[in-house]
């Protein structure tokens, strides 16, 4: 896929002239080239045949989740930030406004998460994720009114090329809702508050949303696994917690998270 990229623009700490384009199967310096040029985004380099990765806590943070329940969370939230999928650790990652990460931990406490061991995990300053691979106007998922990413079509479209337990091909991660060049990706982002100028939703419902989507998927992934036990093994009692680690997890849903995840009565609803 070509994608047009600024001939005068190199990724920052980038010694390398402007003609001299890398040949051959990894076209990392083109990738950095589009997210640092035409996204403005800072990027970083990795080793050799690595996609570059994506600084966080400059632009956005980002949280991360199981693909299962990432795409679960993209088939209940219709708005969001730029989503995207790492097929190499099968996560899916939710860019957020810039300085959330550090509220996460105080979110899930309010929303009655604490104490419950979710795979729910936020990078801030001085994190990275993989960069996706960059996408040119012909590859945009559609929206209901045509544009790029961002609602709830953009989720069905990827939903159709990628699954949860469907490989991206060559590549180590996609988008499945892109940025879109050209605009400010802060007024996208889920924010505390009011959410994003973008139509993004708040971040307490996304994070709410999230903790629900990975509690839910990680009971489903204990009862099949007990189910695949012999009968004469499976724990029998509460003492034998010990030897089942998700005994001591709650297996009702928070009721404050229950209710800024919109899956409350609409009246009993943020």
């Amino acid at each position: 896929m070509t994608v047009a990229l600024p001939c005068p623009c190199r990724p920052s700490g980038d010694p390398t002239p402007p003609g001299d384009q890398p040949r051959g199967p990894h076209p990392w310096r083109r990738w950095r080239q589009w997210y640092e040029c035409v996204l403005g985004w800072p990027t970083a380099p990795t080793a050799y045949r690595r996609p570059p990765e994506l600084i966080t806590g400059v632009r956005f943070d980002a949280l991360g989740m199981p693909a299962e329940a990432g795409f679960a969370v993209l088939d209940r939230v219709a708005a969001t930030g730029p989503v995207a999928l790492d097929g190499r650790t099968r996560t899916m990652w939710f860019l957020t406004a810039a300085g959330s990460a550090d509220e996460l931990p105080g979110l899930l406490g309010w929303l009655e998460w604490g104490g419950v061991a979710l795979e729910l995990t936020a990078r801030g300053a001085g994190g990275r994720i993989v960069a996706p691979e960059p996408l040119d106007g012909a590859s945009w998922p559609q929206t209901g009114d045509g544009g790029p990413g961002g609602g709830r079509g953009a989720s069905r479209a990827s939903r159709g090329r990628y699954g949860p337990q469907e490989s991206v091909g060559p590549v180590e991660a996609v988008w499945l809702r892109p940025p879109e060049p050209g605009r400010d990706v802060e007024s996208t982002l889920p924010v505390a508050g009011l959410g994003g100028d973008g139509g993004a939703p708040d971040l307490v419902r996304l994070v709410g949303a999230a903790a629900t989507e990975c509690h839910r998927a990680r009971l489903l992934r204990a009862g099949g696994a007990r189910r695949d036990q012999p009968p004469g093994s499976r724990p029998g009692g509460p003492g034998d917690r010990a030897r089942d680690p998700a005994g001591d997890q709650a297996l009702a849903f928070s009721y404050a998270s229950r209710m800024s995840a919109g899956t409350r009565p609409r009246s009993f609803t943020l």
